[in-house]
């Protein structure tokens, strides 16, 4: 395990690389770290990343070919070492490739890159997938930041709002006991652009969007200026999550989602799976303008 940093006049970042896991986000003007602290009397984690699934398997297991493969949930590179293979003033790059050991859990070739580039006061975290090997790759990836609550001292969690780049009228997918998706949502979002925070949200777990007309987000409060503008375009899902009672949220795109009640935990059949052709590359980011 290494901290790697990169730093430009107003931004400064760390990442840890087992799981090429972002550690730090800390604006020099203001002084002001944005990322979660990882407390482990609530949650341990700041950042994981989640490939090749996210969320959780319909009884930890998949079928592919007829054989079937167990996985834990948001599957195993969060735990894997990364290595560096590029790093500029601008940008660091972590890759991830398949072994003997990801290939007894997950029986795809590839090559997983995070890239990490800091601009002014924003973090673009790009997600590239290549496919290493002779068949097609079947994979999800997300991401899992956890932005601290409140950002400020003189505030509390409950002055902090989301804000959507649009209206909205969408509701959440609730999540089972097992991790698994119900069979219909609940209402949340009506024609509205805003979702006040309290730490009650999350007394069930996440709150799962599908497929929302907003590609940004902002994390905001009327009692103090700080805030984050949270782009996910291309990302089909999100994640709105905190553990119980922890001063912290989670802003999570994902490309792919937890199986649902009724999967047939087929592989090829799961819900926001992507499909990617032999020596091709899948790429998204994601960004945070820390304000």
């Amino acid at each position: 395990m290494q901290i790697h940093k990169l730093e430009n006049e107003e931004l400064k970042i760390q990442v840890n690389s087992t799981g090429a896991e972002l550690d730090s986000i800390y604006n020099k003007k203001y002084q002001l770290e944005y990322l979660w602290s990882g407390d482990p009397a609530f949650w341990a984690k700041k950042s994981p990343v989640l490939f090749p699934i996210v969320g959780t398997l319909k009884n930890n297991e998949y079928y592919f070919q007829n054989r079937s493969y167990k996985m834990g949930r948001h599957g195993f590179a969060r735990e894997k070492e990364f290595e560096v293979t590029d790093q500029s003033s601008e940008n660091i790059i972590f890759s991830l490739k398949s072994n003997g050991e990801t290939l007894k859990q997950y029986p795809f070739n590839f090559l997983f890159d995070i890239i990490y580039r800091i601009t002014g006061n924003c973090l673009q975290v790009s997600f590239q997938v290549t496919n290493t090997g002779h068949d097609v790759m079947y994979f999800s990836v997300g991401g899992h930041p956890a932005f601290k609550l409140p950002l400020e001292a003189a505030t509390v969690y409950e002055d902090y709002f989301l804000e959507f780049s649009e209206i909205e009228n969408a509701g959440h997918w609730p999540i089972s006991p097992d991790g698994l998706i119900e069979e219909a949502p609940l209402p949340l979002l009506d024609n509205t652009k805003m979702l006040p925070l309290n730490k009650q949200l999350f007394q069930k777990d996440a709150l799962v969007f599908k497929d929302l007309r907003s590609d940004k987000v902002s994390l905001r409060s009327v009692k103090t200026p700080r805030c984050i503008n949270f782009t996910f375009t291309g990302f089909p899902y999100l994640g709105i999550w905190a553990a119980k009672n922890a001063d912290f949220v989670c802003i999570e795109p994902w490309c792919g989602i937890a199986d649902s009640v009724h999967s047939d935990q087929q592989l090829i059949n799961k819900e926001g799976i992507n499909r990617l052709d032999p020596r091709n590359i899948f790429k998204r980011t994601w960004s945070v303008e820390a304000r």
